[in-house]
């Protein structure tokens, strides 16, 4: 009997390690998002400096860069403004208040290991609206059957359950504005702000209080500009192309695959690697029930916000490409705004039950509830976030129905490749050829398969572009012969 009451006492012990593990990394992402203002600033400053090192015939040439710099803080307050409006609205998943003094993990450091595709490998790693869809957001290190929170994607709806019993969140709208100068980017960080009217918005987030912000690497704070890139490639007009390259193969091979979809009983699609939701949104509006899963708190702060909180087309406006000097070829382009969304989610005509479920892909659905459950898995830029590539494609098969269809798009750029100093970090980094060989065994059968040329968050205007040959295939799981 003591021995039981151990038992218990140890459990109880690990979950409360779990959870403040998992507080103390939201913490850290909440403060990469609220320390953006600054380190942005940081990084005028330091254009300033060497401006000012210039001799004073050099600096005649460039007159125009004081005002350039005054623009520079401008686009910042604005993206800072779009950031703490989009804080203000996040519901945690988790007790913020729990006390993480002491609670330490070697492993805290990959706890949110992205990737951006974008540029090459690079130290910023990264990588709903309806009548009736759902955001949820769960603890990472729980298992599915795990108490979740749920933030409706419309305010007005009734609220839905995703597979369990959930706590259930009300949420609220917010409206555009810009924030003017750099005493209001600093109020960013604290628990007002102010937009260009001189409207001042109130935050009751504790979890927002200047005195619990971190301070945290600046590579923490380059996720958050990836981020930004991000929310060009899935909500914006001048995404389009990307998202024409992306997702629209995908979404054409499933109207394909799928002529005949019932309004009472529509396909099942799961979408991993969701990021900010638009092809998980694009997939349901050809009616699917579909369903986007995403592991990455920096993207789902983002996507619930975006999918939750936004009314109207063009509501927000961004600066995308201002943290970079290089491969700009004019001020202007470095400088352009780009308006968000450019579809209102609410009205882009979903079908009933879309939802985003965030977690980890392995331990979310490699549970014995999920076996045979979709008709359809859409993998885009995904499969190489895998530490074991064969783990993903083992869970893929799983889940999916017989003769099921698993969609595939995207590179293999590990992205545990070059987790250097990580002895105990595994990256399985398989060759294509592996990669199909792996799904044959996992009884998939190859139906399509083509190369198409991409890029992923590439500024369109920029001059360096990187283009990957991207694989896409469609897999059908083969049925079980029966005598």
């Amino acid at each position: 009997m003591s021995g039981e009451i151990e038992e218990d006492d140890e459990r109880r012990r690990q979950r409360k390690l779990e959870e403040a593990l998992e507080v103390k990394s939201l913490r850290r992402i909440i403060s990469a998002y609220l320390n953006y203002p600054e380190a942005a600033e940081e990084d005028v400053r330091r254009y300033e400096r060497s401006f000012k090192k210039l001799p004073p015939s050099h600096k005649a040439l460039l007159s125009h860069y004081p005002l350039k710099f005054q623009h520079l803080r401008r686009c910042i307050s604005t993206n800072s403004y779009f950031i703490f409006s989009m804080l203000q609205a996040f519901e945690p998943p988790l007790d913020m208040s729990h006390d993480v003094d002491g609670c330490e993990d070697p492993h805290l450091e990959n706890f949110e290991h992205e990737h951006c595709h974008s540029e090459g490998r690079n130290a910023s790693s990264c990588q709903s609206a309806s009548t009736s869809g759902s955001m949820c957001c769960f603890n990472h290190a729980q298992a599915c059957s795990q108490e979740r929170s749920c933030v409706m994607s419309n305010p007005t709806a009734q609220l839905q359950e995703v597979q369990g019993e959930h706590q259930h969140v009300p949420i609220s709208g917010s409206s555009a504005g810009e924030v003017e100068n750099n005493k209001e980017i600093s109020e960013c960080c604290g628990n007002d702000v102010t937009d260009c009217n001189g409207n001042m918005f109130s935050s009751s987030h504790d979890w927002l209080d200047p005195s619990l912000q971190l301070n945290v690497p600046l590579v923490d704070v380059d996720k958050v500009r990836c981020i930004i890139r991000n929310i060009v490639r899935d909500w914006a007009a001048e995404g389009k192309k990307e998202r024409d390259q992306c997702y629209k193969p995908i979404l054409e091979e499933l109207n394909a695959l799928f002529p005949s979809r019932s309004k009472e009983s529509p396909p099942a699609c799961l979408v991993p690697g969701a990021g900010l939701g638009r092809l998980a949104l694009e997939i349901s509006c050809l009616g699917f029930i579909s369903q986007g899963n995403e592991f990455s708190y920096y993207m789902m702060i983002c996507s619930s916000f975006l999918l939750n909180h936004t009314e109207t087309t063009g509501q927000w406006t961004i600066y995308p490409w201002i943290h970079s000097n290089c491969n700009s070829r004019s001020d202007n382009d470095q400088l352009r705004p780009v308006s968000i969304p450019d579809i209102p989610p609410a009205s882009a005509g979903i079908t009933e039950g879309f939802s985003m479920c965030g977690g980890d892909f392995v331990e979310v659905y490699n549970d014995s509830s999920q076996i045979g459950v979709w008709d359809a898995v859409v993998t885009c830029f995904f499969i190489d976030t895998a530490h074991n590539i064969i783990e993903y494609i083992e869970i893929i098969s799983r889940i999916l129905k017989e003769g099921g269809v698993w969609i595939n798009f995207g590179p293999l750029l590990y992205h545990f490749a070059d987790m250097y100093g990580q002895e105990d970090e595994m990256s399985i980094e398989l060759s294509l050829e592996d990669v199909k060989k792996i799904a044959f065994n996992y009884g998939f059968e190859l139906e399509k398969e083509q190369t198409v040329e991409t890029t992923y968050t590439t500024n369109p205007r920029s001059m360096m572009q990187n283009h990957y040959h991207a694989a896409f295939w469609t897999m059908r799981k083969k049925k079980t012969c029966t005598t």
